[in-house]
């Protein structure tokens, strides 16, 4: 079973993580709620300080209506000294609705100018009598208007009406809003900070629970330990059962391999005796199927061992000893013919996988290249980065081994992965080498290939997953 490094990322393909999940919806719902809420008291202030502003023309149109009713001086009472001033944007008009000619009364400030009645704009009165409105006043600013009918017996009907600049009431709503935006803005960012803090706390066990799975991952640690919220605590023991289970499967896959293995060599350990003991055409024919019949059973069993081991959860394997001690032992196999090792290994390389599986990849790479080799081999270790020769993979570490050889023509190397295939029966081998190795590394996720080098012989570059 191959791993994938973006399991343990936090994060799956397609998707946010669970804290952004949290952290965006909360932030979200926060600033949306503060939002309608300011839009909301913005509304509110604003009504009532138009029902205040309204409240305070009633009382001057109320003024008015009593001078009218007593017959006295018209505004001797209102107090008001904008009245007086031309233009200064607060303004009276008393008409006469039910006569020809209508007489017109109007404040100093309104000068020779005239406020329209509202009943021609089609605003309609409410329950006292009352239209309210929004108008353009003589120097173009906006005007809160009331106006009101009232009937006099000996007079007739008079129009009222009292009109003022709405630029006090709309200062104080744009400094409400600027203040209550201030204000919530401030809320926001407590809150979005909060959040993150919250989000950060409350997810905590899962990263500590993440960094247990990948320990094991890793080979650090055997199974999750510490103690979990009640919440998380299922999942852990859980996690717990199935490694547990997992290695057990893998032990009982090794058992039987194994006794299959025994169960199969044995027999044909006594068919070969037996044609030993013959001199025939028959005895060599069966020495020879004998022969073959062992390197496939051997074949088959270290791939089925191999695939056993792969799926083993927190399998994992220092690459340098390994590598160490397999240059030492080819230096001294092929120390007759002079064959030079040079090893280079990254610092703190792990292979994600058996140790045994990696000493038999590699060591069939540096038995290859040194039977191959005129004087020597170079061996190499590193994580995969954009300048290495395999092929670029997060979480991979690509070994290479190459010689100074004859190397190998392009359309011969994927015959030379192909099983039992010997290019050469001078060497010595099964033919069984390069194959194994292909057939691991893709059990691993994997990849064995194969190119020229800068040495003149054969490159071997192997991608193995890094724990």
């Amino acid at each position: 079973m191959a791993f994938s490094g973006r399991i343990f990322s936090g994060q799956f393909p397609g998707g946010r993580s669970i804290a952004q999940r949290l952290f965006l919806l909360a932030a979200f719902w926060s600033v949306l709620v503060l939002l309608i809420a300011g839009v909301a008291l913005s509304a509110v202030y604003r009504a009532t300080a138009e029902r205040a502003f309204d409240e305070r023309l009633n009382v001057y149109l109320r003024a008015l209506v009593a001078d009218v009713a007593m017959d006295e001086e018209i505004a001797s009472q209102l107090g008001e000294p904008q009245f007086e001033l031309t233009r200064s944007g607060w303004y009276w008009q008393i008409s006469r609705v039910d006569a020809p000619n209508p007489l017109v009364r109007v404040s100093r400030s309104l000068f020779a100018a005239r406020l329209p009645p509202l009943a021609e704009m089609g605003v309609r009165s409410n329950e006292a009598g009352l239209r309210k409105a929004y108008i353009i006043g003589p120097d173009e600013r906006r005007l809160r208007l009331i106006e009101r009918i009232i009937e006099i017996e000996a007079d007739g009907q008079w129009l009222v009406q009292v009109a003022a600049s709405t630029e006090e009431m709309d200062q104080q709503s744009r400094w409400f809003t600027f203040a209550l935006g201030g204000a919530f803005v401030t809320l926001a960012f407590a809150l979005v900070g909060a959040t993150a803090l919250q989000v950060r706390y409350g997810l905590r066990p899962l990263r500590r629970l993440q960094d247990e799975v990948v320990a094991i991952r890793r080979g650090d640690s055997e199974k999750i330990d510490g103690a979990f919220p009640e919440d998380l605590a299922p999942l852990a023991g859980e996690l717990n059962l199935l490694i547990a289970a997992n290695r057990e499967v893998v032990e009982r896959a090794r058992t039987h391999v194994g006794n299959l293995a025994h169960a199969l060599k044995t027999p044909l350990s006594v068919i070969a005796n037996e044609a030993n003991s013959h001199a025939s055409p028959l005895a060599d024919k069966v020495r020879e199927q004998t022969a073959l019949m062992g390197d496939q059973v051997t074949y088959y069993l270290d791939r089925a061992r191999a695939a056993a081991r792969s799926t083993m959860i927190g399998a994992a394997a220092d690459v340098g000893p390994p590598l160490a001690g397999l240059v030492r032992t080819f230096e001294k196999i092929y120390q007759d013919r002079h064959v030079l090792f040079d090893l280079q290994i990254a610092d703190g390389l792990r292979f994600r996988g058996e140790r045994q599986d990696f000493e038999e990849m590699v060591g069939n790479l540096i038995d290859n290249s040194g039977k191959w080799a005129a004087g020597r081999v170079a061996v190499s270790a590193a994580p995969l980065d954009g300048e290495a020769a395999c092929p670029t993979a997060a979480g991979f570490l690509c070994v290479t081994v190459e010689d100074d050889g004859p190397g190998l023509p392009t359309e011969k190397r994927n015959e030379a992965l192909a099983r039992g295939q010997r290019l050469d029966e001078t060497k010595p081998g099964s033919g069984l080498g390069l194959s194994i190795v292909a057939d691991l590394a893709k059990i691993y996720g994997g990849a064995l290939t194969l190119e020229e080098s800068d040495m003149g012989g054969l490159k071997a570059s192997l991608r193995l997953p890094m724990a």
